[in-house]
């Protein structure tokens, strides 16, 4: 009699803690599907705080579209960002946490002290023109300049200007920093400016009485560096064939472009290499 009592008990325990087992279940189930980011945030103040200030696109997704489940129903809550992350290069990457410290602050990116490759993924028109117009600036990190995601240095950080009173944003006028050895320029840019490095061409220049002291540097220096124009660009042929004939070099009458009509100045640079033999 006893041995069936203490059976019909063991029946009886097992009878409940099957239907606990399957409550339990039943309310885990129940309660993934009903919680939402106001459940999460009675636990998990921070993230939610985070995704609000700087939470970029991740503010339009629910706390449960990333994280599919609670432990001990899920044992790995924190998804990997290839979950949502495709179809690109950069998503490729490894180790997203090495710049992206917080996931929910996707923005907010930080770097460490030689980065390159990861940069490449979306800037590729940077590291084309880096490659492609060799300087110093093409054996740099990315990060050596862009130590913060989206900084765009002033160049003064590292250079000093061609003149006290260039502010750093007038670098850009003729400089790109990804290709800063081509040097190019609008046809407003100040002759000043030019004169910043160009100091003797522009002083002279500016001290002539010809007519080309009227003229921006711009004018006929137009749109590269170092392009050097010909006379006839502008004049065409002046004189008469003969004359031509004769002085083919403008500069045999007319001194240099910056002095025009010292013909004193002409004359005495045409004799001087007839001086140097003499003396050899």
């Amino acid at each position: 009699m006893r041995e069936v009592k203490r059976s019909s008990l063991l029946v009886v325990l097992f009878l409940i803690v099957g239907i606990l087992a399957y409550g339990g279940m039943a309310l885990a189930q129940t309660s993934k599907a009903a919680l939402s980011n106001e459940d999460c945030v009675k636990c998990h103040t921070g993230p939610p705080a985070d995704i609000a200030s700087a939470g970029g696109k991740h503010k339009n997704v629910a706390c449960s579209d990333c994280h599919v489940g609670h432990p001990p129903a899920v044992k790995k809550p924190i998804p990997q960002c290839t979950q949502c992350h495709t179809g690109k290069p950069h998503y490729e990457l490894k180790g997203c946490l090495s710049c992206h410290k917080n996931p929910h602050t996707p923005l907010k990116i930080t770097f460490g002290g030689n980065v390159t490759d990861p940069c490449l993924t979306c800037h590729t028109q940077q590291i084309a023109q880096l490659r492609d117009n060799k300087s110093k600036h093409t054996a740099l990190y990315c990060s050596t300049c862009h130590s913060v995601h989206g900084k765009v240095p002033q160049c003064t950080q590292c250079h000093k200007p061609h003149a006290a009173d260039m502010g750093a944003g007038e670098c850009k006028k003729c400089h790109k920093a990804h290709m800063p050895k081509t040097v190019t320029y609008a046809s407003d840019i100040p002759s000043k400016d030019c004169g910043a490095c160009h100091r003797k061409a522009f002083e002279v220049l500016t001290t002539s009485t010809a007519k080309h002291k009227t003229f921006a540097c711009a004018f006929c220096h137009q749109a590269k560096h170092k392009m050097v124009p010909q006379c006839q660009d502008c004049h065409g042929v002046p004189h008469p064939a003969g004359i031509m004939a004769k002085f083919p070099k403008c500069s045999e009458c007319h001194n240099i472009a910056h002095d025009l009509n010292r013909f004193t100045a002409a004359a005495e640079k045409k004799e001087a290499p007839k001086e140097i033999k003499k003396k050899k």
